[in-house]
């Protein structure tokens, strides 16, 4: 069994601290704490590194990205970053959103789903574990390419941390800021709308976060 986090332990005490509500009753993390922490052990028990990035606990290989713990309103998730390539017959797996292509994940709403599930879910602990130790990656095509428009290039330009801010985002939430961004024909339109989402941005939040 690999070594708790103490920033693990901390976000289960008062959560990502990423709004007004975290390290009150109010955090959504205190709804799901059950859930969570039985979807940690499972994972300490392989051989991911336990780390907490962006807020939420992140479980690496080799310091890559593997897993992640987050949480909602309605659920909390188990996210698997390349689960694109994983094996899933019985479609338990489902996409994080529409403009989503590499990661899976599963949502819990019960704490009796994840006894339910618990062998599905150590196999596709031990399937993302050997995925990444392949060296695989989802296959790209030019139509995956992020385009990204020339008003968010002058505005990493103008603000500093802008651009590794966004690129340090997940490719969903980089998507979907580009295809909102690209939505509109007129340039001040989008230099509107990019201004608007900086502030998320900067906070590593997606535009529905």
């Amino acid at each position: 069994m690999n070594q708790p986090n103490s920033q693990v332990d901390l976000f289960l005490i008062e959560g990502c601290m990423r709004c007004s509500k975290g390290a009150t009753p109010a955090c959504k993390v205190h709804q799901w704490k059950g859930i969570l922490e039985k979807l940690r052990q499972m994972l300490l028990e392989s051989e991911l590194i336990e780390e907490r990035k962006w807020g939420v606990p992140t479980y690496t290989l080799n310091r890559k990205n593997v897993i992640m713990l987050g949480v909602f309103k309605e659920s909390c998730v188990i996210s698997f970053l390349k689960g694109s390539l994983m094996k899933d017959p019985e479609g338990i797996l489902e996409l994080p959103g529409p403009n989503s292509r590499d990661g899976r994940l599963i949502r819990f709403t019960l704490d009796e789903q994840v006894v339910k599930l618990k062998d599905k879910i150590r196999g596709f602990i031990l399937e993302a574990i050997e995925i990444e130790k392949s060296g695989k990656k989802p296959e790209r095509t030019l139509k995956d390419q992020l385009k990204i428009p020339e008003e968010l290039k002058q505005k990493f330009e103008e603000v500093e941390g802008l651009e590794k801010a966004f690129n340090t985002l997940s490719p969903g939430r980089q998507r979907g800021y580009v295809i909102h961004f690209l939505g509109s024909k007129k340039s001040q339109t989008r230099i509107n709308r990019i201004e608007k989402f900086i502030p998320k941005i900067m906070e590593g939040k997606g535009m529905m976060d």
